[in-house]
């Protein structure tokens, strides 16, 4: 077995590798740009190379350096993880002549599958069903126009060297081809150093749905079942979960079969995914691609296989034959996977960045697993996916792994940015998903306006209501207590308060109870019982005996409380101070309609308008970047260029004014 390997990856995959390495014995050596110079993957590995600067064109794309790095430290062999260089058959080759073991396919396999043009002809060769498309290079925006038009909208828009979203546009018309080809390829050739593109047909209301395969030297394929990847949202997947519920066993062996056979067909070895558009009113399943690497997504393949995929691509890449075989693969219950971004779901999820000033995950166990690359005090930075973590959760049924998968979320305590929970705790308890009744288009379908707090879950509010007074009342004891007014018992008597929640105040009697409080809203007792302790950012108690987890962040004399995805104030008074709180003014925010403002911390690309013209609804204005994505801002009404206020270059800050409208 290797005695050291290298990471050529960062965040979460890269602490991914580095413990299931550990687990086996070997020792690890980590690669970072500047940005990640104190990143936990560093800390978790043996050793650790700095190989450029923050840009990833200027780090971790760098094939030379890299084995520069093994060269330095003795590294044996080189996991790619996802991204990157792992799907670059020039990096195989460049370690494979440096006598360095590369723990994935070899460099044949990549081009032939990883290359979503080569790997489409490939299979269409090989008598695989694959979606309609036009398969060559495209040299410019008039001839993607003009190969839609063939082809018929809609129509997808793909970088051949892409993957995780970039460099994906879908085109309805004209105008949005010659938009979508150059947004993509200017994001593929920032992404992945490789502007080429192909275009093929948009197949309506599909699901999409993978095959993950394992193969060693010796000639044995298996497949280890399927996952639904359907829930996506610009092309990157959101949530995973393994069985898909819409799978029949005839199709999974079908599809299963197929993947197999197109993976002998190019001396596939190590673990890789054939990817799958799958029709939801036939069953009707076409090739899409081969991802020739590790999934994003793999963990919930692990939860129900048992099978820690990233040891047994290390053991393939060391020769050894997989010691079971087709029969020996039996699914144990259901696993979802959450991806949790750094982005504002109620701002169309723009990109959010900063430092994590506080990070608390949910505890791992037997039903919830955590994959992440960050840890409390780092930093969420523009040069790189906004991934915070993957939540994966696992139970016997799909409803349990749900279930565990919402109690998790409530559980995962983020604060310093803006992070996508709310949108998760929406997304789990909608009724078609729970149903089982996904397509890609679930997001667009389900959110047409974006996520507004009208969509998050909505429990009780007597539930957190009565959370935030017995809360309150643990404070009053703990403060008696400090006081010594009272020496030797606590406040029997019951008190008497109002709870301003939701716009809306509540009178309540809050009465202690055997373990906890007896809290009175409307004649009605909730029982809430806690051992909840005065600054404890979670609260998790019993409301008349269901569980239930509260964040917690005290702001002033108000409770803000976190729950299914839902922010809110709660306000505490005294019968008395309610009474003026109501007579309080309120002060409107400024109006700043006049301006065109950043949406997101970002790279200001281009400005398309001048001083002094007039754009109509609609028409662009400018672009920017963040995180790898282009983001185009338009004019919202027939208007005139007042005044612009940055240039093109600036980093912006969220909000910054870039452009100003004649009023």
């Amino acid at each position: 077995m290797f005695s050291k390997i290298l990471i050529a990856n960062r965040g979460e995959i890269a602490c991914r590798v580095i413990k299931t390495a550990r687990k086996m014995g070997i020792k690890t050596v980590a690669v970072y740009s500047d940005a990640d110079r104190h990143a936990l993957h560093v800390q978790m590995a043996d050793e650790a190379v700095h190989i450029g600067a923050a840009p990833s064109a200027q780090s971790y794309l760098l094939a030379d350096r890299i084995v520069e790095a093994c060269k330095k430290t003795g590294a044996e062999a080189v996991h790619p993880g996802y991204g990157f260089l792992s799907e670059k058959r020039e990096f195989q080759e460049a370690l494979a002549a440096a006598g360095i073991t590369f723990i994935g396919p070899e460099a044949h396999a990549i081009f032939a599958m990883g290359d979503k043009i080569e790997s489409k002809k490939l299979a269409r060769e090989a008598g695989v069903s694959t979606v309609p498309g036009y398969m060559d290079v495209i040299k410019d925006a008039e001839e993607a126009v003009k190969i839609a038009r063939e082809i018929g909208y809609p129509v997808m828009i793909k970088a051949s060297a892409g993957g995780g979203g970039k460099g994906m546009r879908l085109a309805w018309n004209d105008d949005e081809a010659r938009e979508g080809f150059v947004s993509a390829t200017n994001e593929a050739k920032s992404s992945f150093a490789d502007d080429r593109v192909f275009i093929e047909k948009f197949i309506e209301q599909p699901r999409h749905i993978e095959i993950q395969v394992l193969a060693d030297s010796f000639g044995n394929t298996l497949y280890l079942g399927e996952r639904e990847c359907s829930i996506q949202r610009r092309h990157q997947k959101v949530i995973e979960e393994a069985p898909s519920p819409f799978l029949t066993p005839e199709i999974r062996k079908a599809m299963g079969e197929q993947a197999c056979a197109l993976a002998k067909a190019v001396g596939y070895k190590s673990a890789g995914t054939v990817e799958f558009i799958v029709g939801g009113a036939t069953g009707q399943f076409y090739f899409l691609e081969m991802n020739t690497r590790l999934q994003v997504e793999h963990p919930v393949t692990e939860m129900i296989t048992g099978l820690d995929l990233v040891e047994w691509m290390i053991r393939i890449a060391n020769g050894e034959k997989l010691p079971f075989t087709q029969d020996d693969i039996k699914l144990d219950g259901w696993a979802m996977e959450a991806r949790i971004y750094a982005e504002d779901p109620f701002r169309n999820f723009l990109p959010s960045t900063g430092r994590l000033t506080r990070y608390l995950p949910p505890e791992e166990g037997k039903h919830v697993r955590v994959d992440t690359g960050v840890a409390e005090g780092g930093e969420i930075s523009m040069y790189y996916d906004p991934m915070i973590a993957k939540l994966i959760t696992h139970g016997p049924t799909r409803d349990a792994a749900i279930t565990h998968m919402r109690q998790a979320l409530d559980e995962y305590y983020i604060r310093g940015l803006s992070h996508n929970i709310p949108f998760l705790a929406s997304l789990f308890s909608k009724d078609r998903f729970v149903k089982g009744e996904l397509t890609t288009n679930f997001i667009a379908e389900e959110y047409p306006q974006g996520l507004t707090t009208a969509q998050l879950p909505t429990d009780d509010p007597s539930d957190l209501i009565a959370v935030a007074a017995a809360m309150k009342r643990r404070i009053i004891e703990r403060n008696v207590r400090i006081s010594g007014q009272f020496p030797g018992h606590e406040m029997r008597p019951p008190v008497q308060w109002t709870v301003y929640f939701n716009d809306q105040y509540h009178d309540v009697d809050v009465h202690p109870a055997p373990g906890g409080y007896a809290v009175v809203i409307k004649d009605e007792a909730v029982e809430v019982k806690t051992d909840w302790q005065v600054g404890d950012p979670l609260i998790r108690a019993t409301v008349d005996g269901r569980p239930v987890c509260v964040q917690v962040d005290r702001t002033g004399v108000s409770f803000r409380l976190s729950h299914a995805g839902l922010r809110c104030e709660a306000f505490v008074f005294t019968r008395r101070s309610a009474e003026l709180y109501r007579l309080m003014p309120f002060k409107a925010p400024p109006d700043m309609s006049k301006y065109l403002l950043s949406p997101m911390p970002g790279l200001l690309v281009r400005l398309m308008v001048e001083e002094g013209q007039e754009v109509k609804a609609g028409e662009p204005l400018a672009v920017v970047e963040a995180m790898k994505m282009e983001n185009i801002l338009k004019a919202e009404r027939d208007t005139t260029i007042a005044k612009l206020h940055a240039n093109p270059g600036d980093s912006l800050s969220v909000d910054q004014k870039i452009i100003e409208f004649a009023a």
